[in-house]
């Protein structure tokens, strides 16, 4: 079932997301859920606190990228992957500055500094811990969802003048004076 999403400006957005037990009540329609309104929304990532559970809960799924040709580093790395009760242990590598997008704030794309190479344990969707490394793209893209189970957005990284910039775009957002090609709330 897709889901809608929640915009900039819904107050469990800026939650910390809560962390889950594996008898968490219908856990696995969640999830898939979410992997529907994600496609459905043509993303690439979606965390819990984004169809309005504040959860440590997000997803990743590359599929829809072009592997073979832009994102050649992405070649062999999981299509899709699910992350619950994740903690980033350390970020590390060189900043690397790129553009990002997000479903809960439609039609604004901003380049958004990141460190590189990441960290991270968490458990997948069978409840199995995992710790693992994560570099380039991937790392970006993770990163960005965890913001989400913290209660964080991109644009919390971007320069304040930025952020100036696009105070009226964030303002209809808020107002919901927007068109949008998703379900939203």
């Amino acid at each position: 079932m897709i889901l809608p999403v929640h915009l900039y400006g819904a107050p469990v957005l800026r939650e910390v997301g809560k962390p889950i037990e594996k008898d968490y009540p219908h856990l696995s329609e969640l999830i898939e859920n979410m992997f529907d309104t994600m496609h459905n929304a043509d993303g690439i990532g979606l965390a819990a606190p984004q169809v309005g559970v504040p959860i440590r809960l997000f997803m990743v799924d590359i599929s829809a990228l072009d592997t073979e040709k832009d994102f050649a580093e992405l070649r062999d790395m999981p299509k899709t992957k699910v992350f619950i009760n994740a903690t980033i242990t350390e970020r590390y590598g060189e900043t690397v500055v790129y553009d990002e997008g997000c479903l809960s704030l439609p039609n604004i794309s901003e380049s958004v500094p990141r460190p590189s190479s990441i960290k991270i344990e968490y458990l997948d969707e069978l409840f199995e811990p995992k710790s693992e490394e994560y570099t380039g793209y991937y790392a970006r893209i993770i990163q960005h969802e965890y913001d989400h189970i913290e209660g964080t957005m991109f644009i919390d990284r971007i320069s304040p003048l930025r952020k100036q910039l696009i105070k009226s775009k964030l303002a209809n957002i808020v107002k919901r004076k927007i068109t949008c090609r998703y379900k939203f709330k």
